[in-house]
């Protein structure tokens, strides 16, 4: 993959976490549980207590701009016509990256240990 294909793919919080999900989910999942989970790590509540608006909101962004953004690059496999989501040969190697940035860049909150 192009450099700079890869970091367009992981620029977004949403699309970095749509890798993350299907990497360690190894399997096809749909936009519709794509948008539950990234709606529960946003609001930091369980996905069983997401609100619909909440869910609405995260899928129409994914469905009508990240996950083409990521299956035009190559980063997964978006079939819009039935809203499946499948990862590719790419999908891992970027998630590897995205834990890794993570890791470097985090930082604990120096308030709470305190």
């Amino acid at each position: 993959m192009d450099p700079d294909r890869a970091f367009n793919a992981i620029a977004n919080s949403r699309r970095r976490r749509v890798l993350l999900s299907l990497s360690q989910s190894h399997g096809a999942t749909t936009a519709g549980d794509l948008a539950v989970e990234i709606a529960a790590i946003e609001n930091a509540i369980d996905p069983s207590k997401i609100r619909s608006n909440e869910r609405t909101s995260v899928y129409i962004s994914l469905t009508q701009s990240h996950l083409e953004t990521l299956d035009e690059c190559g980063a997964i496999a978006f079939d819009d016509r039935s809203k499946s989501v499948s990862p590719t040969d790419a999908t891992e190697p970027l998630a590897e990256h995205i834990r890794r940035l993570q890791t470097a860049c985090y930082k604990p909150d120096l308030e709470e240990s305190q």
